[in-house]
């Protein structure tokens, strides 16, 4: 069964074609980086505008490095939600029209299931596991029973991980985007030269979340209060240290939810899995803990493939979208203990 999916969520225009869910014979990415690069983040009426522009030469790429046509393709898929309202919307319309056109089914899908689904594209990975799902929007801690079954443990309390390293890099003048040029910028400074605060988030209902308002805040006004003798104050240093502290924030919640359920697997997925740091943490606990799958980096970012993938097992189980689907930015409140359809609303 080969699925051709859409992403057009924030800033990449991307189409894939996913054979049973599994098998990737195209995966399409065009990147609006440079476009946004100047404004130190992303313009959503810039976003919106691209993806109309891309979307039809983005898709016909994909048929062709498929060497398929679209009366090849089983279903079509599209992520609804969430994501910039203007930017979903175009590659949620595109997908609709072209399965109204072709009279292939249609599924509408949540972007954020696929960033925990990528990794199933590399690995084999067995159900129950914990996921951490981190990425520019979202930082998530849930115990995932099936490809579109969460019970969040935790999540943020303000910004995301993701957030968080993009405004130190815009307040620091690096450049977009902030997570990635703050991942090499650490290779250069000391993880040792700051010591920011780690969010104590220990009682009640906090158990499992993170925080990282609190340490963004001090890496970027009051730095120099944490910096240790005989360290220099370097951008690298803070870059390193700031890194240092993020990902250590994310592995001891994600250790304390491995030990509440006893579960050892530990599967990551959105762009801050791409994260150099944050790979190498959870890789030296592989002794202790087995199990650790990423994506492959590729498939860190929003792409394609991972839509394809969750549409896949939604097709096999028999769910279709009506065309009446429409965007939605936001995804409900996330509720400890809730699964899918509930904490993430899939239609």
């Amino acid at each position: 069964m080969k699925v051709l999916g859409i992403e057009s969520s924030c800033d990449e225009t991307a189409c894939a074609i996913v054979e049973d869910g599994k098998k990737i014979l195209s995966n399409v990415v065009a990147t609006q980086i440079p476009f946004h690069q100047i404004y130190k983040g992303v313009v959503p009426e810039i976003a919106s505008r691209k993806h109309a522009e891309w979307i039809l030469p983005v898709v016909r790429q994909a048929l062709c490095e498929a060497q398929m046509n679209l009366c090849d393709v089983d279903a079509i898929a599209a992520t609804n939600r969430p994501g910039l309202m203007g930017s979903l919307l175009v590659g949620l319309t595109f997908g609709k029209t072209l399965a109204w056109a072709c009279g292939k089914p249609f599924l509408a899908v949540n972007h954020m299931m696929g960033h925990m689904y990528a990794a199933h594209l590399a690995n084999d990975i067995s159900y129950p596991y914990i996921g951490l799902l981190v990425s520019g929007g979202h930082s998530i801690i849930a115990k995932v029973n099936s490809f579109d079954d969460f019970e969040i443990l935790g999540t943020t309390i303000d910004d995301s991980v993701g957030e968080a390293f993009d405004k130190v890099a815009k307040f620091y003048d690096l450049g977009y985007p902030g997570g990635v040029i703050i991942d090499k910028l650490s290779q250069k400074g000391d993880s040792c030269a700051f010591s920011f605060p780690v969010p104590k988030l220990d009682k009640g209902d906090h158990e499992f979340d993170v925080s990282f308002s609190g340490l963004k805040t001090a890496v970027i006004h009051q730095a120099e209060m944490f910096l240790n003798d005989g360290y220099e104050n370097s951008v690298e240093n803070i870059a390193a240290s700031f890194q240092e502290t993020a990902c250590k924030t994310l592995v001891t919640r994600l250790v304390r939810a491995v030990k509440a359920t006893s579960i050892t697997t530990v599967v990551a997925g959105g762009g801050v899995a791409a994260n150099s740091r944050l790979r190498a943490m959870l890789s030296a606990r592989r002794n202790r803990q087995q199990g650790h799958r990423f994506p492959p980096l590729k498939l860190c970012g929003d792409n394609g493939a991972m839509i394809a993938g969750v549409a896949y097992h939604l097709l096999k189980r028999g769910d279709t979208s009506p065309l009446s689907t429409t965007a939605c930015a936001r995804i409900p409140q996330f509720k400890r203990g809730l699964a899918n359809l509930e904490a993430f609303g899939r239609r």
